[in-house]
C-alpha cells in the first residue's frame, strides 16, 4: 500500500506516530514560511504543514494546487488547544510533512469539490470525475452501499436466493417503451433490456426456487422526472405458496432493517395499511405524502343546495366538490398569491380554485354571499376549521379534483414546512383497481400488468362489471413517492386467459407475446406473489434529496444523455451494415 492510515482515520491517540498519507490537495495556505494543505479523500481530511526547515519538499509544497494528487510521509502532533478544529475528526492533530511527492498535477478543474455555490447540474454531469469528489456524493454513494449490503443480508438470513436474470430478452411492449438491441445473428431481430425481470422471476417459482431475490438493473425509454432515469436499479422480490399479508410482512422487515441499519432509528411494525380507495378520497393521491395533513373534505350535500351556481352545476354533472383547510394561512396568501395558485391547479385541469379566509366565526370571501349562515357554520365544521384558516375546494370530476387538490397540497405543504424533510412517513396502499378505462379506444387497460390475481370475491364482477373488480396489488409509498409495487400473480392458467380475453388479447396473441410464460403456468405453478423496491429512489428518500441524480454514480440527463461520454451518440457505418440497419432520422 501505498498509505499507512486514510485522511479521515488520524486522531489524538496517533501523536507521535510516523505515517504515509495519499489523496488530493483541498485547499492549501501559503504564509511565506509555513505552508498549510489540507489533504482529503473518501474518509475525510488532514491538514499537513510543511515547514521551511524542509527546503526541498517546502518549494514543492508551495506549488501545489488544488486537486493535485500526492503522498506525503510525517510525524502526527497534537494542536495547540486554541487551534483545534472541532468540526473535523482529525482536527486535533495535524501532521509535519517530512517527506512529499507529487503522484499527479491537475489542470485547473470547472469547479472545487468543496466549493460551496455548485455549477450548474449539466457541467456537473460532464466533470463527472470532479463531482463524484464532492463529500455530499461521496456519502450518497456510501449509504447506497450499506443499502445494498443491508438488503443481501436480511434475505440472505431468510433463505432467498440471490438469482440473476438475462439482460438480453424478448420485447413484450406494454406500458413504457423497451430499449432495443439489434441481433448480428439473427437478421432483423432485436432483444429487449428488461423493463424489470417480471418474467423470469415468476418462472422461477415455477422451477421451484420459492425464494427470490436480487439488485436488477432494468431499462425503461420513457419520459424522465427528477425520480426517474432510463436505467435504474430495484430490489426484486418474488416468493411461492404465500399470501399478500406474507410480502408484506417481509418487506416490513426490510424497512426496518434499513431504518436501524442506516439511521440507528426503530420502525413501528406494521407499516400502515390503507386502501386505494381511502387515500384517493382523503389525499386524491395514490402516494400521498403522509408527513403532514391537510387532508380533502367533500362538500357534496353543502354545494347542492348552496346558490353558488358553479358549485350546484358541478354536483348536478356527477362532478365532486372537496377541499381542505390551512391551518392559520389566512393572512400568508394575498389575493395575488391565491391567483398564481388558481393559475397552478388549472395545469392539473381544474377549471378554478375556490377560497375562503375563516374570519369572526364567519366565511370571508368573494362566493361567501353564495352561502347561508347556516352553511358556512357547515363548512367551518366540516373542516374542524378555527378563524385565521384557509380553506381551498376544487369543484370538477372526481379525477380533475384528485389531480388539483393533491399537487396543490404537496405544494402548501413544502411552502408552509408542514413536514421535517427528514422524516420518512411509510405506509403500503392496497386495492388497486384492476382495470382501467380507456375512454379513446373504448376498451380496458391492465391498471398494473395483467398478471395480477384479482381480489377473490372480485372475480365474478370480470364478466358483469370490470370496474369494480380489485387487484390484489401493492405499492409501497414514502413522503410522496411510489417506493416498491408488487402483486399477487395469476398461476391458473384459466384465470390468465379470462384477463387476457378481457383486455382484448386473443390466444394467438397472448401465445406470441407471452407463450413462454403461459407454458409454465401450466407444468404446476404455486401461489405466487412479488414486489420491486425502486433502489435508487429509496436512496433518495434516506438522504432527503430530491433528484435521483444525486445518488447515482453516473446519471443519465432528463433527455436520457450521457453529459460524460457523450452518449448516444452516433456509430460508424461498418456497425450498421453488419446489423442490416439504415437510419432514416427525419430532418
Amino acid at each position: 500500500m501505498l498509505r499507512t492510515h486514510t485522511c479521515g482515520e488520524l486522531r489524538s491517540t496517533h501523536v507521535g506516530q510516523a505515517v504515509t498519507l495519499c489523496g488530493w490537495v483541498d485547499t492549501y495556505r501559503d504564509f511565506g514560511g509555513l505552508v498549510f494543505i489540507d489533504l482529503r479523500d473518501r474518509y475525510g481530511l488532514t491538514q499537513v504543514v510543511f515547514s521551511p526547515s524542509f527546503a526541498e519538499i517546502h518549494e514543492i509544497a508551495r506549488s501545489l494546487r488544488n486537486e493535485d494528487v500526492i503522498r506525503i510521509t510525517g510525524e502526527v502532533v497534537a494542536r495547540p488547544a486554541d487551534m483545534q478544529n472541532p468540526k473535523l475528526a482529525t482536527g486535533d492533530i495535524d501532521v509535519r510533512g517530512r517527506q512529499l511527492e507529487v503522484l499527479n498535477k491537475s489542470k485547473t478543474p470547472p469547479f472545487f469539490p468543496t466549493q460551496p455555490d455548485l455549477p450548474n447540474e449539466e457541467l456537473r454531469l460532464k466533470y463527472r470525475f470532479v463531482d463524484l469528489r464532492r463529500p455530499a456524493v461521496q456519502q450518497a454513494l456510501i449509504l447506497r452501499h450499506k443499502m445494498c449490503k443491508a438488503t443481501r443480508d436480511y434475505f440472505d438470513e431468510r433463505d432467498f436466493l440471490e438469482i440473476e436474470t438475462p439482460m438480453l430478452g424478448r420485447s413484450t411492449p406494454e406500458g413504457a417503451r423497451d430499449y432495443l438491441v439489434p441481433s448480428r445473428v439473427h437478421e432483423g431481430c432485436f432483444y429487449a433490456l428488461p423493463q424489470s425481470p417480471q418474467i423470469y422471476k415468476q418462472i422461477l417459482m415455477v422451477a421451484g426456487y420459492d425464494r427470490y431475490f436480487q439488485l436488477a438493473k432494468c431499462f425503461r425509454d420513457e419520459d424522465l422526472r427528477a425520480d426517474r432515469q432510463p436505467e435504474f436499479t430495484q430490489i426484486d422480490v418474488e416468493m411461492a405458496f404465500v399470501q399478500q399479508e406474507d410480502i408484506l410482512s417481509t418487506i416490513d422487515g426490510l424497512m426496518a432493517r434499513l431504518v436501524k441499519t442506516l439511521r440507528g432509528a426503530e420502525l413501528p411494525l406494521p407499516l400502515l395499511r390503507l386502501t386505494h380507495r381511502e387515500v384517493m378520497e382523503r389525499f386524491g393521491n395514490d402516494k400521498p405524502d403522509l408527513r403532514f395533513g391537510l387532508e380533502l373534505t367533500c362538500l357534496g350535500d353543502i354545494a347542492k343546495e348552496c346558490d353558488f351556481g358553479v358549485f350546484k352545476t358541478t354536483i348536478a354533472n356527477g362532478g365532486r366538490v372537496r377541499g381542505f383547510c390551512v391551518s392559520q394561512a389566512a393572512d400568508k396568501y394575498s389575493r395575488k398569491q391565491i391567483d398564481e395558485l388558481t393559475a397552478f391547479v388549472q395545469q392539473y385541469g381544474a377549471k378554478g380554485l375556490a377560497f375562503f379566509r375563516v374570519k369572526d366565526g364567519e366565511l370571508d370571501s368573494p362566493i361567501a354571499k353564495f352561502f347561508s349562515a347556516q352553511h358556512q357554520q357547515e363548512m367551518i365544521a366540516r373542516f374542524n376549521a378555527k378563524p385565521g384558516d384557509l380553506l381551498f375546494c376544487v369543484a370538477d370530476t372526481f379525477k380533475v379534483s384528485c389531480a388539483a387538490l393533491s399537487a396543490l397540497r404537496n405544494r402548501l405543504g413544502k411552502e408552509l414546512g408542514l413536514y421535517d424533510p427528514q422524516e420518512l412517513k411509510i405506509a403500503w396502499v392496497l386495492d388497486f383497481p384492476m382495470f382501467q378505462w380507456n375512454d379513446e379506444e373504448k376498451r380496458w387497460d391492465a391498471e398494473h400488468h395483467p398478471f395480477c390475481q384479482p381480489v377473490e370475491e372480485d372475480i365474478p364482477f370480470l364478466e358483469s362489471d370490470p370496474g369494480k373488480v380489485r387487484a390484489q396489488s401493492y405499492d409501497l409509498v414514502c413522503n410522496g413517492y411510489e417506493a416498491a409495487s408488487g402483486s399477487v400473480r395469476i398461476h391458473d392458467p384459466a384465470v390468465q386467459q379470462k384477463i387476457f380475453n378481457l383486455l382484448g388479447i386473443s390466444n394467438e396473441d397472448a401465445e406470441a407475446r407471452f407463450g413462454f410464460l403461459l407454458e409454465a403456468l401450466r407444468y404446476g405453478a404455486p401461489p405466487h406473489a412479488g414486489v420491486a423496491l425502486g433502489l435508487d429512489r429509496w436512496v433518495m428518500l434516506f438522504l432527503a434529496s430530491d433528484n435521483i441524480r444525486d445518488v447515482i454514480a453516473f446519471p443519465k440527463t432528463q433527455k436520457a444523455g450521457d453529459m460524460l461520454t457523450g452518449a448516444p451518440a452516433p456509430v460508424d457505418l461498418r456497425q450498421l451494415r453488419d446489423l442490416h440497419i439504415k437510419v432514416d432520422v427525419p430532418k
